[in-house]
């Protein structure tokens, strides 16, 4: 559907061009995470702030390829205002989208694929993911045609997942 292939391609370049969310937050009180990919060289630095059970603030810094500087930016505006466990779901559910190829690709973690939430993604059947409900997240889904790229895609999320387990660690301790 070359219509649709467009209008995914532009709200990626707009976000990439035009980035929500742009900058850093005050560390601490907001929690500071990097992210790397030493494949590519790509970069992201999260800042978050979590108050009452809610993701309230969060920027987004670094450098890199189009496609893991305007994931970052959608997943900044995505999940700003929302509820932690909400913000755990919208990972899985977007890494679930990634994870067609991604479960093939030799990874620098720990032996299993997590979503962040402590969960392990079963590599085996793959869930059935509600493009529509992704809203403008859906327009990445075209990168799983390229594997080399879904490393791209993920970085802000796993860096945002990691955010999120030290904030909870930090409240538990």
């Amino acid at each position: 559907m070359p219509g649709l292939e467009d209008l995914y391609r532009e709200i990626i370049l707009d976000h990439y061009r035009s980035p929500r969310n742009r900058g850093e937050l005050e560390s601490p009180p907001a929690q500071r995470v990097e992210g790397f990919n030493p494949l590519c060289g790509d970069e992201i630095v999260v800042t978050l702030e979590v108050a009452d059970g809610v993701v309230s603030d969060i920027k987004i810094a670094g450098t890199g390829c189009s496609i893991s500087q305007s994931s970052a930016s959608l997943m900044s505006a995505a999940v700003k205002g929302k509820p932690v466990p909400e913000v755990r779901d919208l990972i899985h559910t977007f890494k679930g989208m990634m994870s067609i190829h991604e479960s093939t690709l030799p990874s620098a973690d720990s032996g299993g694929t997590s979503d962040g939430s402590g969960a392990d993604i079963d590599a085996g059947e793959p869930e059935v993911i509600d493009i529509d409900a992704l809203g403008e997240l859906a327009a990445l889904q075209g990168v799983v045609k390229f594997p080399v790229r879904i490393k791209c895609a993920t970085l802000s999320w796993n860096t945002l997942a990691q955010g999120l387990d030290e904030v909870e660690s930090l409240a538990g301790a």
